[in-house]
């Protein structure tokens, strides 16, 4: 039986990002590689919000989802763990705020955001950091706002990071794989209540299926 990789810290992920950023940005600069489906969810989560709405892109890597976003009408603001994904961010799209910070502490007020984005931003943290997270996102988001959580349906820790290795960059980064049924009640405890939900098999070059929530800030 395989061993379970050791934990990994924050710090860890950060820096691996660093080491990434202008690799990941230079090789997927758009959306290229979502399958339509995927796409229609954050349209979904936009056509439920107000006009104009303001919406937190929390682990915005280097900016890539900030077009979609803007064209779909939403006043968009950024962060992120690396300071070097921040960096190409506020680069390649000089028209949107962004900032390093953590997902477990928002630098926001409470309820002054109308909807967070989660692409795959919280694959690299184990359960406690992803409570960490729901509960901040449930802090600043306000009364009925929305998130959208993106991330691969399965079970188990594994290390993605030798998918790295042919770009030039030995880093580890471990990927918590979760189904819906998983994420339900951490996102209930946190006050959170599914609207829609997406888990649908591989395409093109992914390994496993992956799965979108929208969910609601209740009362």
């Amino acid at each position: 039986m395989a061993e379970a990789p050791l934990p990994q810290r924050a710090a860890e992920v950060g820096a691996a990002y660093d080491e990434l950023a202008d690799s990941y940005a230079d090789q997927i600069p758009g959306t290229g590689p979502e399958a339509a489906v995927d796409l229609a969810m954050i349209e979904h989560l936009v056509a439920l919000l107000p006009a104009r709405p303001r919406v937190l892109d929390a682990g915005c890597g280097a900016g890539r989802m900030f077009p979609l976003l803007e064209g779909l009408g939403c006043r968009v603001t950024g962060i992120d763990l690396s300071p070097g994904m921040v960096r190409r961010a506020a680069r390649d799209h000089p028209g949107v705020p962004v900032q390093v910070a953590s997902l477990q502490a928002l630098p926001f007020a409470d309820a002054t955001v109308d909807g967070v984005l989660s692409w795959y931003s919280t694959i690299h943290g184990d359960d406690t950091s992803l409570l960490a997270f729901l509960g901040e996102a449930r802090r600043v988001l306000r009364p009925d706002g929305l998130l959208l959580l993106a991330f691969q349906s399965g079970t188990g820790v594994r290390d993605v990071g030798p998918a790295y290795r042919p770009f030039g960059h030995d880093v580890r980064l471990l990927r918590h794989d979760r189904t819906v049924d998983d994420m339900r009640p951490l996102l209930a405890r946190c006050g959170f209540a599914v609207m829609s939900q997406l888990e649908r098999a591989p395409v093109g070059s992914e390994r496993g299926p992956q799965a979108v929530v929208v969910a609601q800030a209740q009362a």
